[in-house]
């Protein structure tokens, strides 16, 4: 979810290697904290191919939004996807969330983490902090049942839960507080099962 692990980056295209290089590096040491000059030199591009690609830090950093969006929901829909048998509808949160907390270079959520560092700063981060937290919120009702009362309510609530328990994991030196919050969020806002 964060520094990637892939095999060497220098054979991808230009653009490719910046958005993944500004990515693990706004992600780990934050937008502010992450130089231009940073993003260069690890990307192994010029300072043209750069702002050839991104024209301004603040285009980069919308783009790695858009790029942490997808990345994230594929890897969250996969997620719920391997720990849904074990745990139906939206008991495979908890599991799911567990293993990205689990991760060494988890650092909380990219999008709560953007608007409280540049939101005032780039509007346009927060739109994209607040698409990303609908479509978390939308995946979350799926998990619901089709008839379940108050369906989007619940689903905006677990959704809140979520962010929750992502700063908390983020800020103490043991997820497992967190999780079992989460957990109890879950069993309170998920209709009883027949």
């Amino acid at each position: 979810m964060s520094r990637t692990s892939a095999p060497d980056t220098a054979a991808l295209p230009a653009r490719e290697r910046i958005l993944r290089t500004a990515h693990d590096l706004f992600y780990l040491e934050g937008i502010r904290a992450t130089g231009i000059d940073r993003v260069i030199a690890e990307s192994g591009v010029t300072k043209v191919t750069l702002y050839r690609h991104f024209p301004s830090k603040n285009e980069l950093i919308l783009a790695f939004l858009n790029y942490r969006h997808e990345r994230w929901m594929s890897w969250f829909d996969a997620a719920l996807q391997r720990h849904g048998q074990a745990h139906p509808g939206t008991q495979a949160l908890v599991p799911a969330l567990a293993e990205w907390f689990a991760h060494p270079h988890y650092r909380g959520c990219a999008f709560i983490n953007a608007v409280a560092e540049i939101g005032p700063a780039l509007p346009e981060a927060v739109v994209c902090a607040q698409q990303h937290k609908q479509a978390l919120a939308e995946r979350i009702a799926a998990l619901l049942p089709a008839d379940a009362p108050q369906r989007e309510l619940r689903a905006r609530a677990l959704a809140q839960a979520v962010d929750g328990a992502i700063v908390r994991a983020a800020s103490g030196p043991d997820p497992v507080p967190a999780l079992d919050a989460l957990a109890f969020s879950v069993r309170a806002l998920s209709p009883s099962q027949p």
